[in-house]
């Protein structure tokens, strides 16, 4: 599995970086996961949008879905799209209240919402926790200890295994999701006791643990925000790691 980052600034975007968003790729297999804040330049810049085969959301915070309007413009409009995108439709795994959601972003007006209806170029799947199958990939999705409706998903393809956090805080699911993960990527939204807010986002010393607990191979780090000391959350993160760790950059492509 090779994994693209489009832009991984936490709850916002930052400065030149786009808020969270990634590709993953397999068999020829193009699976968008999120599309915050600026990352559809991003994709653009890299790829035809046209070559998602799907998206995978963990949420519906903007940081982590805000360009699906940009994308659903270009899916609707685009005047010489390479196959019809209403015959292709784009599959996308979202928590349930995503269509509605999605609307609201696009449309302008009441009205509008009362007739756009954006499955004609997405063919939406409610996300609940289970294993399921996106292309060649096998996800396993769990709660997050997050304030709304939440994933975190374990991805493996070929004996390989990828576990994406998504937003959230210590929860027991997700400690079991990572267990014995080649690669964990989780969120490190602040130092350690910097917040008290439970069931929010980790810290970097538990993004760590968590790695460690699970007797992961490599741990990147991601979603920082543009207020938060990147270099304190990484030197948490490294002492309560074993492993590898890594700083998720824009741009950056990691082998899975």
């Amino acid at each position: 599995m090779l994994l693209t980052v489009l832009g991984c600034s936490g709850s916002v975007p930052g400065p030149n970086a786009p808020a969270s968003g990634y590709l993953l790729e397999a068999e020829g297999f193009l699976l968008g996961i999120e599309l915050g804040n600026g990352t559809f330049a991003a994709l653009q810049a890299i790829r035809d949008p046209f070559e998602l085969d799907a998206l995978l959301f963990s949420h519906l915070h903007a940081d982590h879905c805000a360009d699906f309007a940009g994308l659903s413009v270009y899916r609707r409009y685009h005047p010489r799209p390479p196959r019809d995108p209403r015959v292709h439709k784009l599959p996308v795994y979202a928590p349930h209240e995503a269509p509605q959601r999605f609307i609201n972003a696009y449309a302008t007006d009441e009205a509008d919402r009362r007739i756009t209806d954006l499955s004609d170029v997405y063919d939406y799947h409610a996300l609940a926790v289970g294993k399921f199958h996106i292309g060649p990939f096998e996800v396993v999705a769990a709660s997050a200890a997050h304030p709304c409706e939440s994933f975190s998903f374990r991805i493996t393809h070929a004996g390989r295994t990828f576990v994406y956090t998504g937003d959230t805080g210590v929860s027991a699911g997700v400690t079991a999701l990572a267990e014995g993960a080649d690669v964990v990527m989780a969120e490190a939204s602040w130092t350690h006791g910097a917040a008290v807010i439970p069931d929010l986002h980790l810290s970097g010393r538990e993004a760590g643990e968590l790695a460690e607990s699970a007797g992961a191979r490599r741990l990147l780090v991601t979603h920082i925000p543009p207020w938060t000391d990147a270099d304190a959350v990484m030197a948490e993160a490294e002492a309560a790691f074993s492993g590898e760790t890594i700083r998720v950059e824009q741009g950056a492509r990691y082998e899975i």
